[in-house]
């Protein structure tokens, strides 16, 4: 399984027989039910339309909770934070963390895809620009990708319209820190490499990832995600910590909380849901009867 992929999708570990996205929690003191959905950011927001008593969930619901809120992203200050973060502050440089080769074929890539040269941005992390480059490949290759109409910016929206609490799991700092301080610069150029020499693969993983999330096969998708080159491009596991189970630890602590506080809508990354450290498995873990949605 290519490094970025791994990202985009959240990678965690499978249990059998979860191919639905939509699940109702109820019980453990809970007046009301409250929902989960897992949600996929290259998925087009047509998916809505076939995802069975989503309409009734989310009317159900007084407040909607995602990874994230939208509108915090999307203000001027979060935006000039995640510029900086996305800089290395450090006398290092892109070109002197990759070879002469590696250099000029990312330069290469970046130009043709991102419409970039490098030599424009000398201090831009390694990470920042493989979190670009596949998606950017995959709107080119693939296409149907449009990051204005995505399940959760809708679920936020709609919400909003109805004058229903909106709130996130994490903030704004903690994705960059994640995404872009949580590894080493060397790391990250690794990955990095490993992402472009082998993106025609990374493409198509994304375009199979995406059509088994439209057909709500979550097993799948989690094949898919454990897949492994058994080479310094595989995720190591305190990467796949960081990105997944701490996350989810934090996350159902949190919900422990929030789903007594009122009837509650989540939207998180689809593979933050199923695995014995996934969402479903804590929340039953904590008493909640946790159901598919059919």
């Amino acid at each position: 399984m290519k490094t970025f992929v791994g990202t985009i999708l959240f990678v965690c570990i499978a249990l059998s027989a979860h191919a639905q996205i939509l699940w109702k929690v109820s019980g453990n003191g809970l007046q009301s039910p409250s929902y989960i959905i897992g949600t996929h950011h290259l998925a087009p927001l047509s998916i809505k339309d076939s995802i069975a008593g989503l309409p009734e969930a989310l009317k159900a619901t007084r407040q909607v909770y995602g990874e994230l809120k939208i509108s915090d992203i999307q203000s001027a200050t979060t935006m000039q934070k995640m510029q900086q973060q996305m800089m290395i502050q450090s006398d290092t440089t892109l070109q002197s963390l990759l070879g002469a080769e590696e250099y000029e074929l990312v330069n290469k890539f970046s130009k043709e895809n991102l419409r970039l040269d490098l030599a424009v941005v000398p201090k831009l992390k390694p990470a920042a620009l493989q979190n670009n480059i596949v998606v950017m490949a995959y709107v080119k290759h693939i296409g149907g990708f449009n990051p204005q109409e995505q399940l959760d910016t809708y679920f936020q929206t709609e919400a909003l319209r109805e004058g229903k609490k909106v709130e996130g799991l994490e903030t704004p700092e903690f994705q960059f820190n994640l995404l872009y301080n949580s590894t080493s610069l060397t790391r990250q150029a690794q990955l990095l490499m490993c992402t472009l020499k082998n993106i025609d693969a990374e493409v198509e993983q994304l375009r199979v990832a995406t059509e088994a999330y439209m057909k709500q096969d979550l097993d799948k998708i989690l094949l898919i995600s454990r897949e492994r080159n058994n080479d310094s491009c595989d995720p190591l596991p305190e990467e796949e910590a960081a990105m997944n189970d701490k996350r989810n630890q934090a996350w159902v602590k949190k919900l422990d909380v929030i789903m007594k506080e009122a009837p509650t809508f989540v939207a998180v990354g689809a593979l933050h849901l199923p695995g014995d450290k996934g969402l479903l498995n804590l929340l039953k873990l904590r008493g909640y009867t946790v159901e598919p949605i059919k």
